[in-house]
């Protein structure tokens, strides 16, 4: 892990297309959340790099800027079903910030080990020199993977 990404990994007892199916659908999004600032979303299950999706936010559940709800387009950048699933964010703040969230998939012994990753490499240095990310803390994304475990397991 460098300082501009992080990456936390679970192993989910359950085949990696289930998981994956979840992952491609914007309800699921809201779903796994541990973040809070998830509310809603609005579109159809993704199926290829490009495909959007609009969620629908609330960023008063960090309490770090008062920017209230507002929505962001979801934008896949990678798409290997199965294995792998990313996008980036296109939202108010214009130009877009271009950091990125995934899910690796790999097969592993018990299930699928799965690897929630949150890069910020690739924003401006503008942005670095915020002091503002990681947005997303890594108790966060650790605790998404235990609520994307539920909703899996229990079958959604």
């Amino acid at each position: 892990m460098t300082t501009e990404r992080m990456e936390v990994q679970r192993v989910i007892p359950a085949e990696p297309e289930a998981i994956f199916v979840v992952l491609c659908d914007p309800q699921g999004h809201v779903s796994i959340d541990a973040s809070g600032m998830l509310m809603d979303a609005t579109g159809d299950p993704v199926a290829a790099v490009g495909d959007r999706f609009v969620v629908h936010m609330d960023r008063e559940a960090l309490g770090d800027l008062p920017m209230g709800r507002y929505d962001v387009t979801v934008i896949i950048t990678v798409f290997e079903p199965g294995k792998e699933i990313a996008w980036t964010i296109d939202g108010t703040i214009q130009p877009p910030i271009r950091h990125v969230y995934g899910y690796r998939l790999e097969p592993a012994d018990g299930g699928t080990l799965v690897t929630s990753y949150y890069d910020w490499s690739d924003i401006s240095q503008e942005w670095k020199d915020t002091g503002r990310f990681p947005i997303i803390a890594e108790t966060s994304l650790k605790a998404t993977l235990g609520i994307l475990q539920r909703t899996v397991v229990r079958g959604r």
